[in-house]
This record gives structure tokens, sequence and C-alpha cells, in this order.
């Protein structure tokens, strides 16, 4: 027996949510038996709790920013920023299961309850779907206002009202394709360990339900925002070639950071998924290949999830509005923080100057204007 044969307590396969122990709905050959991912689990307790840690400090702090923005300094007065109110919520909803997973990941083990594993799982789901989705609303929102610019007040001035309705059905959408994720998840024990992961012991054919399911998570949560975006932005570039404006060459920059970004951080984690979904019910898989894939599930879902820290950044604070706006906020934490200290100086005037500014600024602004640098 070679160095890599354990018992079967220390067997592990990488499915499409974490590392578990084998599942029994598969059989695997004596090799695949044998194959121990020890090497793996060890580099997951060490190296997920660390970047999701993180992910979920600074999704926070940008993803807060963006609503606090919204919230005292600019209300939202186009298509855009409804969708970048509604995307920041979110997110901030997703970096909040962060920490059970970090827990997860560090324990080896689920030590919460089966409701918080369906809630979690769900939640979990729901608000990743949910921010891609509205970045596909995003790109038509720009696709809209710029290459059809003609059209683009009175479509706009018209669909605006009609804004929480478009949210509310994109929230909704979210749900449903997630709802087999509240159904199918929960805490059982599997060789000794207790693990918040789907089972299908209820329907007849278990794969083609795992199947279904990364299908969706691949359909709505990578390949309809990418046809979107691909789309929209092929046409916005285009349009700002020919346009006689002296900051399009920096709206093309703007675009093209946008969609790279979005390409870097999804197509690795959507392959992994690619292969996954490939893999599903065959039993003659290697033993380092079941060892990449776990490493790269890994890290690919890391940098998946990084994403929602940067939307902030491309989608928000990365326009000129917003990084005044930001200013802004800033300013008045730390008056707040100097109130008692400073001298000749109140704070409520500057709230009261940082009123009259946005106030200003909503009747300069026409109902077709947006955060986003365009």
């Amino acid at each position: 027996m070679n160095e890599e044969a354990m018992n079967f307590s220390d067997v592990y396969y990488p499915n499409e949510y974490g590392f578990w122990p084998v599942d029994t709905n598969y059989s695997f050959d004596d090799d695949a038996l044998l194959c121990s991912l020890k090497e793996v689990r060890k580099f997951s307790r060490l190296f997920v709790p660390i970047a999701y840690s993180l992910i979920c400090v600074f999704g926070l702090v940008g993803n807060i920013l963006v609503v606090i923005t919204f919230a005292f300094y600019k209300k939202a007065r186009s298509m855009t920023d409804v969708y970048l109110l509604n995307m920041a919520i979110a997110d901030i909803l997703f970096v909040l299961t962060l920490p059970f997973w970090v827990v997860n990941h560090a324990a080896g083990v689920w030590i919460f309850s089966n409701a918080m594993c369906k809630l979690m799982k769900g939640i979990y789901a729901v608000n990743f779907n949910c921010g891609m989705l509205l970045l596909a609303c995003v790109s038509m929102d720009r696709y809209i206002a710029i290459v059809q610019a003609t059209k683009s007040f009175r479509l706009r001035s018209r669909t605006l009202p009609h804004s929480k309705l478009i949210c509310f059905v994109v929230w909704l959408v979210s749900i449903l394709i997630s709802s087999s994720t509240f159904v199918f998840n929960q805490k059982y024990s599997l060789q000794g360990s207790d693990v918040c992961e789907p089972k299908y012991d209820a329907v007849s054919e278990p794969i083609k339900w795992k199947l279904l399911m990364l299908v969706l998570e691949l359909l709505f949560g990578f390949f309809i925002p990418l046809v979107f975006m691909i789309f929209c932005y092929m046409f916005i570039v285009k349009t700002l070639v020919h346009a006689q404006n002296s900051k399009r060459h920096k709206a093309i920059r703007v675009i093209i950071a946008v969609v790279l970004v979005f390409l870097a951080c999804q197509i690795p984690h959507n392959m992994v998924l690619l292969v996954t979904a490939a893999n599903l019910g065959r039993t003659n898989r290697s033993c380092h290949s079941e060892k990449l894939i776990g490493y790269t599930k890994n890290i690919t879902e890391v940098l998946a999830f990084l994403h929602c820290c940067l939307n902030p950044v491309l989608y928000a604070f990365i326009g000129q509005k917003f990084r005044s706006y930001f200013l802004k906020i800033m300013k008045d934490l730390w008056c707040v923080k100097r109130k008692y200290k400073s001298q000749g100086f109140s704070c409520s005037r500057m709230y009261s100057e940082t009123f009259v500014s946005r106030q200003t600024s909503e009747i300069v602004d026409n109902d077709n204007a947006s955060s986003f640098t365009m």
C-alpha cells in the first residue's frame, strides 16, 4: 500500500460546496477509496478562513459606505443608482454568511444547528445570484443611457418609477432559483463528522439533482451576466469611440476594467464548476486530479467571492460624484470623533452644509444622471 493509502475515515472528496468525507451515494474504485485529501483539508483550514475573513471585512466596509452614501448623501435618482444600492445590500448579506463558513472550515465540522445550515446556505446562494443578476441590470441600463441616448431620457424616465418592481423581480428570481438550496441542504452526520451539505436521500436520481443545481449556479451566477455585459459594453464602447467627448477614453478604460475584473474573478471558479459537473457520477477519477481540483476549488471560490469587495470600487467609488460623497463621509466621521476637541467649528454646521450641498446637487442633476463614470 502506498504512502497515500489511509483508512476510510481519512478519505475526502471535494464536492461542489466544500471538502467533506466521501458521499455514500457514489461508488468508487479501490484507488479512489485509498486516495487521501488530508493535505487539501489542511490547506483549506488555513487558507479559506483567512481569505473569507478579509473578504468579509473589506466587503462590509465598502458596501456599507455605498448604502450610507445613498441613505444620507445622494438620493438614488437613476436606474443604475437603484441597482447599485440593491447590489450593495445583496453583497452585505452575502459577506455576513462568511463568518459561519470561516468557523466551518477552521473546525472541519458544522457546529451550528440544522436550521442555521439551511438559512446560511440559502442566504449565501440567494444574495450571490442576486448580485450577479443586478450586474446584468446595470449593464443594460448603461446600454440604454449611452447607446440609445436619443430615447434614453423618455424611456428611463418611464422605467425609473418601476425600478423597485424590477429589483423585486430580481430578488424573487434569485430566491426561486435558490429554493433547492433551502430544501436539500441540511445538517447530518457523515463519516463521524457533522456536515452542512445537500442530501438527496428523498429523491430517486440524486446525481441529476446535483447536476441541476450546478447548472442553475452556472447559468444565473455567470453566463447570463456575462452575456449581458459583453453585449451591452461592446455597443457602449463602440458608441463612445465615435462620440465627440473628451472623457470618452476614461469611460472606455472604466468599462474595460469592469469586464476584465468580472472575467478574472468568475471564469476560473465557473470552469471548476464545469469540471465538477462533468465528473458527477464518474468512478475512474485519479487521486492526483482530485487533489488538483480540491486546491483549485478553494482558490477560485475565494477569487469569485472577492468580486463583492470590488463592486463598490468599480460601480460606485470610481465615479467622481461618489468619490466626493465618500470624502464628505470621512469628514463627517472625523467631525464626530473630534467634536469635543474642535474649536470654532460645529458638527451641526457640517451636517447642514452637507444637506444643502446634497439638495443643490439633486436640483442640478437631472433624472437621467448616474453615479457610474461615463
